[in-house]
């Protein structure tokens, strides 16, 4: 879209790839929040662009306080979780029986469930 007549420049990305314009307090401007809904497929109201645009200003604004954050004692991560797995061992247990099974069946014919047929073998 840039360059193109009528279009609007990409201001967005031009301020946010520039690490030293994220790191200062950043407001967005409308311009910049309809880019943003054009980009995302939006249709917004004047008032949803007035909100969005406070509420993605205030998770820009956060993002600039984190990078404040010396972290430079702390090594790169690439999951919060421990190393093990979390997850219980797998177990066989009886399930249940066919006529719980079929218990809350809308229809059943010959101890299976009946659906509605949705082809038509024409």
């Amino acid at each position: 879209m840039v360059g193109a007549p009528g279009a609007v420049p990409d201001l967005v990305h031009t301020r946010l790839v520039n690490e030293d314009v994220i790191i200062s307090g950043m407001s967005l401007s409308l311009r910049e929040v309809e880019h943003i809904a054009e980009l995302a497929r939006l249709e917004l109201s004047e008032k949803e662009k007035e909100r969005y645009g406070e509420q993605l200003s205030a998770i820009l604004d956060y993002a600039a306080r984190l990078r404040e954050l010396d972290t430079s004692g702390i090594p790169p991560t690439s999951s919060l979780l421990t190393d093990g797995n979390v997850l219980r061992p797998d177990r066989a247990r009886p399930g249940l029986s066919l006529e719980e099974l079929l218990r809350n069946a809308p229809l059943v014919q010959d101890k299976q469930f009946r659906v509605p047929k949705i082809l038509d073998p024409d």
